[in-house]
């Protein structure tokens, strides 16, 4: 792997320190306590720098959302790790008729409703419901809905990366919280199949982790999610000659850090 592609992660290192290292430490000054609360003050950088990527990262990952969700995403979504919102840029209200953004982190919250109102979604009507629990809490996720079996799409963009015990997660939602037919469409950085580059995303990680809000580069997310025993066959199409399959991230070099995997895989309906 070259030198550059393994240290370019010091420049959004660099990026990250200067835009929220400042207000994080205001935050602490005002509320010296959060010295005893690192969870909640990794949330409190995390969310200042994501004021700063998110829009940039929306937009890198446009053309795979595009294709992904826009043609897909229907009924109840689940938005797991929605983060500010920008899954909503990809949905058509008259089709996803409920939107469940899942996100622990409550600064993100105003604007995930700022971004609902744009798109047609509202707490008032019933089509936005805000959990402030992790993905992990599925109990949390289908008493709020009602019960089990209740989401027709699964959505994760960039979440299971931080997910605490990420293959039971998954396992989990997909078995008791998405109905029978339902679809999860998931589009994860995830640990690279070449060792030199694996070799670099452990060695980032630590550091990584530390900046990014538990983020960690060298989890193999995509075979967590094609190896559970709910999915209809893939690769293939389904009965609407949809696609059905995992796949990468159009024109990505093998030694980015931050190697992609997408995917639509569909939930078997009599399991």
């Amino acid at each position: 792997m070259k030198l550059s592609n393994a240290f370019c992660i010091l420049a959004d290192l660099r990026i990250a320190i200067q835009q929220a290292f400042k207000p994080t430490l205001i935050e602490l000054l005002r509320s010296p306590s959060l010295v005893f609360r690192p969870h909640k003050l990794s949330q409190i950088f995390f969310y200042h720098l994501w004021k700063v990527f998110g829009d940039g990262t929306n937009q890198a990952g446009h053309q795979v959302k595009t294709d992904l969700i826009i043609p897909h995403a229907k009924g109840v979504v689940l938005d797991l790790g929605a983060g500010m919102g920008h899954t909503m840029l990809y949905l058509d209200s008259h089709v996803a008729t409920k939107y469940v953004a899942v996100e622990p982190n409550l600064l993100m919250h105003p604007h995930i409703r700022t971004m609902a109102a744009d798109q047609g979604f509202s707490e008032e009507s019933g089509s936005l419901i805000i959990l402030s629990c992790g993905a992990e809490d599925c109990k949390t996720i289908s008493d709020a809905l009602g019960g089990l079996h209740q989401v027709d799409t699964i959505i994760s963009i960039l979440t299971l990366c931080s997910v605490p015990r990420p293959q039971h997660t998954i396992k989990v939602l997909v078995d008791k919280v998405l109905k029978p037919g339902g679809q999860l469409l998931f589009f994860e950085h995830v640990a690279s199949k070449r060792r030199d580059v694996l070799f670099w995303q452990r060695f980032w990680t630590p550091i990584w982790r530390t900046c990014f809000d538990g983020c960690v580069l060298d989890r193999p997310t995509d075979n967590y999610i094609r190896d559970l025993p709910f999915w209809e066959p893939f690769p293939g199409l389904d009965s609407d000659g949809n696609r059905m399959g995992l796949w990468g991230k159009e024109g990505e070099i093998e030694e980015n850090l931050w190697w992609h995997q997408a995917g639509r895989l569909v939930k078997r309906a009599v399991q």
